[in-house]
């Protein structure tokens, strides 16, 4: 029998971020294109960011967190890949 990783019996952070992440990314377009098939024209971003006045730095806020955490996601993904990647062994001749 081999040995197996034991993964703790919670859900991981950053499987809830991908969960959140996923659920953000697919409102967004269910929501551009719900607006779209009803006005036949996409979001105009600077009206909408203009009607939310003050609250567009709270939004703007919230919006650069989740840009951080998916690239910081996708470069520990990398670094945790190319660090647990066995190193090539030379054949002997």
């Amino acid at each position: 029998m081999g040995t197996r990783d034991e993964q703790p019996d919670g859900v991981q952070m950053s499987t809830v971020l991908w969960y959140a992440i996923f659920v953000w990314f697919a409102s967004s377009l269910f929501s551009q294109s719900l607006y779209m098939a009803f006005n036949g024209v996409p979001y105009d971003a600077v009206a909408l960011l203009q009607n939310l006045g003050p609250i567009y730095y709270l939004v703007l806020v919230i919006e650069l967190v989740v840009w951080i955490s998916l690239g910081s996601l996708l470069v520990k993904k990398v670094l945790k890949k190319t660090w647990a990647s066995p190193s090539p062994q030379p054949l002997a001749a």
